[in-house]
């Protein structure tokens, strides 16, 4: 069981070491899964197809926004990337996604709608009340007429004599009111879902292919990159800790210090039970904790703040968190499943959970 004073050091050692390998170097794909590149602290992780594919033209801005280049349709801004659903989600940068859609298309780029719902986009004169489901598109209003959108099969003109049918078209599954605040498009190639499911990287097998393959897995009698980084995290905290031993021992040797060290030592020494509390959760304790998996607004159920306080990382929409029970403090899944199996307690209140 490693011990909590040594947590901390090889948390900031691994945080440290994944990042500035490829800080420098931002057109490339990032080596390791749970540390991509990004435009901005808080913008969607880039990682592959979006940073190697010749299909996926996706980039930076000068003001550290994440945007996606559509053939046919322009430039968009990315909210999020589902890298396991082969999801993205994208939005107008000029608030008007309605004014898009009524001549989107997505010919010439790897992308399709998981589905589409048919919406006509009608005007009507702004001295026409319409009844309260109807919300009018601010942005396509103008000072004699509103614009609206329905997906109701009811036919306008019926319904309103004096409005005028737009246009009819099929919709990409969208968020939001009928100010269609973003819509999310999937990619079907390349399939790069076995990959994420195993919490590996996806790239090309060959450079004049595009066939894809998972990087990063364990090959027989060879460590993966992972693996690698905390044995060499551990042998550093090893060193230190052989170094720090070695000056207590030398200390020790005095009789005098001797002396106060066996007291100090006798003060300090904890009952068994104390020790045995010490030990971690089982994984189906730790599964009867809460899990909630976070919207657009990243708000939290729980008490803390934005970052998570195991691995610094603050958290994005689509995670998943988990609570602690009684105090609410919340963490990523991947981080408080690993902290319960070798500690009993709340990594903030450290109050046991057993």
């Amino acid at each position: 069981m490693i011990s909590s004073k040594y947590l901390f050091p090889l948390g900031v050692f691994l945080i440290f070491l994944f990042p500035l390998q490829h800080a420098s170097n931002p057109k490339k794909c990032s080596s390791s899964f749970f540390r991509p590149y990004r435009c901005g602290p808080l913008e969607a992780p880039i990682r592959f197809p979006f940073c190697d594919h010749p299909e996926f033209n996706l980039h930076c801005t000068d003001l550290n926004k994440t945007v996606l280049e559509l053939p046919m349709s322009g430039t968009f801004l990315v909210r999020d990337i589902d890298y396991y659903k082969q999801q993205i989600y994208i939005s107008d940068p000029e608030n008007c996604l309605a004014k898009r859609l009524l001549t989107f298309n997505m010919s010439g780029s790897p992308f399709s709608p998981s589905f589409s719902i048919l919406y006509t986009f009608f005007s009507c004169p702004n001295d026409v009340v319409l009844p309260s489901p109807y919300r009018s598109i601010r942005c396509l209003n103008n000072s004699t007429a509103s614009f609206y959108a329905t997906s109701s099969y009811v036919s306008v003109e019926l319904m309103f004599p004096s409005c005028q049918i737009v246009k009819r078209l099929h919709v990409p599954y969208s968020f939001g009111d009928m100010e269609f605040s973003s819509i999310m498009l999937e990619w079907l190639s390349p399939n790069c879902r076995s990959c994420e499911m195993e919490y590996l990287r996806c790239g090309f097998k060959k450079k004049s292919s595009l066939e894809v393959k998972c990087l990063g897995a364990k090959k027989p009698g060879q460590l993966s990159s992972g693996v690698l980084a905390v044995i060499i995290s551990f042998s550093i905290i090893g060193a230190v800790s052989l170094f720090g031993t070695c000056i207590a021992i030398r200390v020790y040797n005095s009789p005098r210090q001797r002396h106060s060290a066996i007291a100090a030592a006798t003060v300090r020494q904890q009952p068994i039970e104390l020790v045995a509390a010490a030990r971690g959760l089982d994984q189906s304790t730790i599964e009867t904790y809460k899990k909630v998996e976070l919207g657009e607004s990243r708000r939290l159920p729980g008490t803390n703040g934005i970052i998570c306080p195991i691995c610094l990382s603050e958290y994005a929409s689509k995670e998943t968190i988990r609570l602690m029970p009684e105090c609410d403090h919340c963490f990523h899944v991947e981080c408080i499943d690993v902290w319960l199996k070798l500690h009993g307690s709340c990594p903030l209140c450290r109050n046991s959970r057993k």
